[in-house]
């Protein structure tokens, strides 16, 4: 099983990554015409979030 982490970017989208790389990029403001995937529109719509991380790692 890979290492996975989630790492909520500061303004931006879940970045969802395994082993280290990005696997996806989440949209996290709504605003996305690709949802659940993110394509930048949170520039545009202002949206202010804090960043943060949450890994699973294996055993």
């Amino acid at each position: 099983m890979a290492n996975i982490e989630f790492e909520f970017t500061k303004d931006g989208p879940l970045l969802v990554k395994a082993d280290g790389k990005v696997e996806y990029a989440l949209c996290r403001c709504g605003h996305s015409s690709k949802k659940p995937f993110c394509n930048g529109a949170h520039i545009n719509a202002g949206f202010k979030a804090d960043a943060s991380k949450l890994e699973l790692k294996k055993s």
